[in-house]
């Protein structure tokens, strides 16, 4: 794939967008599917999720406000998608504004429920492994600082965002000045996926390990839970991280055929990592329920 100076991306590179080239052929099609999917599926299940919220009563109350902040960042995730399923298959016509907006509220949203699985599986980890209990301030400003933290790691979706016409097609996506910049984007979301992902597994194996040492923790409703946990952060993660190693090595030896596999499978896995804004909620709010503790 020729990339003349690096000045235009033409595939999705960011959490802050799954917006192909428009054209009508695989690349568009299944994550125009895969996103309708989970418009479909997960604002219902979450905005139910935010309704139960009152009736979640064997779980801690920290456990309660993670999930509530999972829902809600989940739920504003899925409220962007439905100009981006259009834009996967046809022009982006919404102008500049829109692109940078849309693109900024999807990479926050996407950032601070990443951040809220990995932080909920550590108070997980910690309440019943170490008995750790946390105080109504502490919860607040965990909840404050989640959302600091995305806000920040967002901002600058803002400055690389843009709206360009590629062969005859307007489009809304990244334009980096250097194969350099490329190369940090990369490497940045792939550090930031590959550690949540590390972090939620590990803190589960280890409280199944504590769970199977423990009568009162032993039943089927956990063991369910960790083991959903793990497979689906795994499942749908895990391929996202593999295609931004291979697309940083494909950058750095000059590789344009595996470049070019790159490009054709970037917007597919990012669009399955959405299914995580659906599969996230029903997880935990009607799992948890039935094997947490109350703090």
């Amino acid at each position: 794939m020729e990339q003349p100076n690096y000045t235009v991306v033409t595939f999705n590179l960011s959490f802050s967008g799954y917006l192909p080239h428009p054209y009508w052929s695989y690349n568009g099609l299944i994550p125009a599917v895969v996103l309708s999917f989970c418009f479909v599926l997960g604002v219902p299940g979450n905005i139910a999720v935010i309704l139960l919220k009152l009736k979640w009563q064997k779980i801690s109350s920290l456990s309660q406000s993670l999930m509530l902040n999972l829902a809600i960042s989940d739920l504003l995730c899925l409220l962007t998608l439905p100009p981006t399923i259009y834009s996967s298959l046809f022009d982006w016509t919404f102008g500049l504004v829109a692109c940078k907006l849309l693109s900024y509220l999807l990479y926050c949203s996407v950032c601070c429920s990443q951040l809220t699985v990995t932080v909920l599986g550590i108070q997980r980890y910690l309440q019943v492994v170490r008995q750790q209990r946390w105080h109504q301030e502490q919860k607040r400003l965990l909840l404050v600082l989640l959302w600091l933290v995305a806000v920040i790691l967002s901002i600058p979706v803002l400055f690389v965002r843009q709206v360009t016409t590629d062969q005859q097609w307007t489009v809304c996506e990244p334009q980096y000045s250097s194969e350099a910049q490329w190369v940090v984007v990369l490497l940045e979301e792939t550090l930031f996926e590959f550690f949540s992902l590390f972090i939620v597994v590990f803190g589960y194996i280890r409280l199944q390990r504590k769970i199977n040492q423990a009568a009162f923790f032993n039943n089927p409703q956990t063991t369910r839970l960790i083991t959903s946990i793990i497979v689906s952060n795994f499942l749908l993660g895990a391929p996202y991280i593999v295609i931004n190693v291979l697309g940083v090595a494909a950058i750095c030896v000059k590789n344009k055929g595996l470049l070019k596999f790159c490009s054709n499978t970037w917007n597919t896995v990012r669009a399955l990592t959405v299914l995580m804004r659906c599969v996230n909620p029903l997880l935990y709010a009607f799992n948890s329920r039935k094997c947490g503790t109350a703090s």
